[in-house]
């Protein structure tokens, strides 16, 4: 089986940086190429199947422990257990998503490839200036494999202190002790562990790749408008120059038009996993925040976590809202056409009125600025992610303050 290799117009590979190249073999959450059969697919399917029922046990694995903590009114312990539980909660549902739309998950990223991604061959500087915005998020993934290390490494402890411990804090509803039980679950802890830290660092590294190269798009369009203006106007063919500039604004038109509809397929591929990681998001970093301040040398793993996420919600709203300011700025760019003086040199009336509609037809179809949301409930924008950590600190603050009185009674 062959997961997806994506490539450009011209069938070159993309060089996947190490994020996504690690991503891309997460069998389920990455589509399959095209080219796979029927009875590869079909297997693809039954693994993907198992998958969700290792999710299931460990989900309920989980909930067992937390039900028991929470029984006992031990807080702390309560909390060991809350961030593996709600991540894997987060992962079940985002992998329902995916596997329902698998297959138009591999046209619409076989699309992007192809008509959205900056060619670096082509566009080096726009690329450089791209990829640059990526940096913030490749820190956050290796934060997040960090994460998973300090989770892996816990077996080799276990096997130094004769001990049976499983990767996270579960309790299963029979007996573990034989190895012949004990083994297969160990290994797994150790592969859930995989799929959600791939999941958790790799998809918010595509969505954010998504954005940078949709973004970049627009200003390509920018520039390239603003390049053949200035043509127009140092040519200066008075009886011709409003119908030159009528001619590039259609031009420019159908390419913004199409760079609108895959922002709308963009929408529509994710905003169902935008609301889920958002919804999610502060109930996690609520719980990473208080197990880290209570405990920050035994909890460093929680720590990481809590910056990798915290790191990970702001970089991801700053680059939606970059792309929010350059569409918010598309009107602005037709109006700034330098109509004005083709209207000067002019001499075609007819023509100057055709593009005075024009132009006003183009202004009033970028009116709004565009937003990936998340169920249009939650904006990918900073503003958001500042709100995620707000909240957060408040369901911390109560926890903190549920403690104290734990422990003064």
């Amino acid at each position: 089986m062959v997961r997806y290799v994506p490539r450009l117009a011209d069938g070159q590979k993309v060089k996947l940086a190490w994020p996504l190249a690690l991503f891309r073999l997460n069998h389920i959450f990455w589509p399959l190429d095209p080219s796979t059969g029927r009875w590869a697919r079909h297997l693809d399917r039954i693994m993907a199947v198992l998958g969700c029922l290792i999710f299931v046990q460990h989900n309920d694995a989980e909930l067992r422990y937390l039900r028991f903590e929470a029984a006992n009114l031990n807080l702390d312990s309560f909390l060991t257990g809350m961030p593996t539980y709600l991540i894997l909660v987060e992962a079940q549902f985002r992998s329902l998503h995916i596997l329902l739309n698998f297959e138009s998950l591999q046209k619409f990223l076989e699309r992007f490839y192809r008509t959205i991604y900056i060619d670096p061959r082509k566009e080096p500087e726009m690329f450089r200036r791209v990829d640059g915005q990526m940096l913030v998020n490749r820190l956050v993934s290796a934060m997040y494999s960090a994460v998973i290390t300090g989770y892996l490494i816990s077996p080799i402890f276990s096997i130094i202190n004769k001990s049976k411990d499983f990767l996270y804090s579960m309790i299963f509803p029979f007996d573990t002790e034989p190895m012949h039980i004990f083994v297969p679950l160990l290994l797994s802890n150790v592969w859930v562990g995989l799929i959600i830290d791939t999941m958790m660092f790799g998809e918010t590294s595509l969505l954010c790749e998504l954005i940078v190269h949709l973004n970049g798009k627009y200003l390509l369009l920018k520039r390239d408008l603003e390049l053949d203006i200035a043509k127009i106007l140092a040519d200066r063919k008075g009886p011709l120059m409003a119908k030159q500039l009528k001619k590039l604004i259609i031009q420019t038109l159908r390419k913004n038009v199409a760079l609108n509809q895959f922002g709308q397929e963009l929408e529509a591929q994710y905003t169902v996993r935008v609301f889920i990681m958002f919804a999610f998001a502060a109930g996690l970093l609520c719980a990473l925040s208080f197990k880290a301040y209570t405990n920050p040398m035994a909890n460093y793993i929680y720590a990481i976590w809590f910056g990798a996420k915290t790191v990970e919600l702001l970089s991801l709203g700053q680059i939606g809202s970059n792309l929010a300011y350059t569409t918010d700025a598309l009107s602005s760019m037709y109006y700034h056409t330098n109509w004005e003086l083709v209207l000067e040199h002019s001499t075609n009336p007819q023509e100057n009125l055709k593009l005075l509609k024009l132009i006003n037809l183009a202004i009033e179809m970028n009116s709004k600025p565009f937003y990936v949301t998340g169920l249009k409930y939650f904006r990918v924008s900073l503003q958001a992610g500042l709100k995620i950590l707000q909240a957060s600190f408040s369901y911390f603050t109560f926890l903190t303050s549920m403690q104290r009185r734990q422990m003064s009674n």
